[in-house]
């Protein structure tokens, strides 16, 4: 089973680290400026609804008014010029009825006066709608807007009256219509649509730029916790947001930097706890070193001797030695895991024969159910024991947990030396393979007790990392495990 590791640098094993780099910052400045043109298409959907219904109202109400004002005066002008004419001639003919019609156009209009079927006047009676002859043929008084000359003109009828006494007494069958230019009012009123057109426009401007200081205002403290909440979790634990005012976004911060000073303090708790349990580790592992090594040189005489000793004592011995050996190995690794995480590991580079250290490997320890190829000419700038430790790790796991043959291969690709051992087995599960380089980590919870320290992947990984380089594990198309390891040659880090 492939080793793991009991005291996890969290965040760091088995990923690239991550940098604060703005690449973050993108998606949520993106959606912020989302968030400020959907309030600045409300303000301005609000302004529109607003300007348009404020300013079509007052147009509507202005335009209704000027129409009628304009009518009504219409009408009381006509009227006061008949009221002129009375007494009526007694004689109706057509210079008569010339007469009338002259006496109520007016200066700017024209007329109509017909009696009896004698027509007289100057006005076009084309324009006099039949609706507007009914009106005035029963007797009350009428009047319509008509098109003419490219225009809008008003046309004004009523019915002259017999007065006798001061009083009327009866029609006197004299119908005068009037012909007016209303220009000037549909001039007055195309004014004011453009000018409600224009305090429209003016509303809409004034409401954009109350939407844009509005929304300047809302987004600012919203940018503040979009930036703090990202440096939170880049690992800046004291980013903290100001709190303005008592509103919702007050609140919003308030609540935000107490959880901050929350997960602050947990993390923190959570940062010394494991500082404790490194420095425990590393203070046992190096406490027992030396009786280790005094233990080692007893069970070395001891492994000599069991020749010589009876049965059950001889092989006492050799339990006796084979474990004393894994608990000096176990120790050797949790020592070199200390350093790893204090920060004090470090490379001692040089130009090395890549392949021969290999073959050095390999041969130091016994692996001989190992196919290599290995070119004679690769040389590279690293650190010749730890490679050492990387080649062993990788080779004794696919030993023990793998299948025999297993394959070694050097080649360079690029700027990079690349080392790939696999082996013959049944590979790794998936949901090994994102925890393989972790410590003491188990696939079977029921697993017993292996040759193995339980490191030996997750050292092979810090040692890569040291290197500046990565180590990969995946699992070969023809099956089995793969574990791909790259270094830079020149030793760049």
């Amino acid at each position: 089973m492939r080793a793991a590791a009991a005291f996890e640098d969290r965040g760091r094993r088995g990923r690239a680290p991550v940098r604060p780099d703005r690449a973050g910052l993108r998606l949520p400045l993106r959606a912020a400026v989302t968030l400020r043109l959907r309030l600045l298409l409300a303000f301005a959907l609000l302004s529109i609804v607003t300007a348009v219904a404020v300013a079509g109202v007052g147009y509507v109400r202005a335009r209704d008014a000027v129409v009628q004002r304009a009518q009504d005066n219409a009408v009381i002008e006509t009227t006061n010029r008949v009221e002129q004419l009375y007494p009526l001639p007694t004689r109706l003919d057509a210079a008569a009825l010339e007469r009338i019609a002259g006496r109520v156009s007016g200066r700017e209009g024209t007329a109509l006066a017909q009696a009896r079927g004698v027509v007289a006047g100057s006005m076009d009676s084309s324009v006099i709608t039949q609706e507007l002859r009914d009106l005035v043929s029963s007797g009350r008084v009428g009047w319509q807007r008509v098109p003419y000359q490219g225009g809008v003109w008003l046309v004004v009828g009523m019915q002259l009256r017999v007065t006798s006494g001061g009083s009327s007494s009866g029609s006197s069958g004299v119908e005068v219509y009037v012909l007016r230019p209303f220009t000037t009012e549909i001039e007055f009123v195309g004014e004011l649509a453009r000018n409600a057109w224009l305090v429209g426009g003016a509303g809409l401007l004034f409401a954009l730029g109350l939407g844009f200081l509005a929304a300047r205002g809302v987004l600012g403290p919203v940018r503040e916790l979009q930036l703090a909440a990202w440096k939170l979790g880049q690992g800046d634990l004291t980013a903290r947001v100001p709190v303005r005012g008592r509103d919702e976004l007050a609140s919003v911060a308030s609540t935000f930097n107490s959880t901050a000073s929350s997960l602050e303090h947990y993390v923190g708790e959570l940062q010394r706890m494991e500082a404790d349990a490194r420095r425990f580790v590393a203070d046992v592992s190096h406490e027992l070193k030396t009786p280790l090594a005094a233990m080692t040189a007893v069970t070395d005489v001891l492994d000599a001797e069991t020749g010589s000793l009876p049965g059950v004592a001889g092989q006492a011995a050799r339990l006796v030695n084979r474990e004393t050996l894994n608990l000096t190995r176990l120790v050797n690794d949790l020592i070199e895991v200390t350093r790893f995480d204090s920060g004090t590991a470090a490379l001692a580079l040089d130009d090395v024969d890549v392949a021969e250290v290999i073959r050095a490997s390999l041969r130091m320890r016994g692996f001989t159910d190992v196919t290599t190829s290995l070119p004679t000419d690769v040389r590279a700038r690293l650190d010749p024991r730890r490679l050492d430790v990387i080649v062993a790790n990788l080779v004794g796991n696919a030993l023990r947990h793998g299948s025999p043959p297993v394959f070694l291969t050097l080649w360079i690709e690029g700027s990079s030396l690349v080392i790939s051992v696999g082996d013959s087995g049944p590979g790794l599960p998936d949901a090994v393979l994102p925890h393989v380089f972790a410590r003491f980590y188990k696939a079977d919870s029921a697993r017993g007790r292996s040759e193995g320290s339980g490191l030996g992947l997750a050292i092979a990984w810090e040692n890569a990392r040291l290197h500046g380089g990565t180590l990969v594990a995946a699992n070969r198309p023809g099956g089995g495990a793969l574990f791909t390891l790259r270094l830079p040659l020149g030793g760049e880090r």
